[in-house]
């Protein structure tokens, strides 16, 4: 973590491309609800928790095997007093190949400790990367949100 981001890195046994693939199945460990494209460089996708948050992100940079970014275009948070903490904040993914697998950096630049939504939204990271995605890169299921 630095001060004008939040990071994690997990690492798997398993390929770049398998990662990758991971990573831009969003409705696999994220939400199951997810409106949108997720995969190609100009899709825009909509998340809603169906009560504390909703986001619109646009991938702005997407390389096979290595690379994802998402921007948030716009956000609400209802849990914070400023709403809009998210919006035009960069969400990224940064995959590595190591020789018995691959690393994967999650960094939401712009998540930083002064904001107000720092503590409950690092979390949710935490337990959507180091848990959800990890199990579906892992053993082929993600934990995301269902659809109601």
């Amino acid at each position: 973590m630095s001060d004008n981001s939040w990071t994690t890195e997990i690492s798997v046994p398993h390929s770049p491309e398998q990662v990758f693939n991971a990573v831009t199945n969003v409705r696999g460990w994220w939400n199951e609800e997810i409106d949108g494209g997720t995969t190609d460089v100009g899709d825009e996708f909509t998340f809603t928790d169906h009560g504390s948050l909703r986001c619109r992100f646009r991938l702005i940079e997407v390389v096979p095997a290595r690379r994802v970014v998402w921007q948030v275009r716009d956000s609400h948070l209802s849990f914070v007093d400023d709403h809009k903490e998210w919006t035009d904040t960069q969400v990224i993914f940064d995959i590595t190949r190591r020789p018995d697998g691959t690393d994967l950096r999650f960094t939401h630049q712009g998540l930083r400790p002064a904001v107000e939504c720092y503590e409950a939204c690092s979390r949710g990271w935490d337990f959507y990367i180091n848990q959800s995605l990890k199990n579906l890169i892992t053993i082929g299921t993600g934990q995301p949100i269902p659809m109601p």
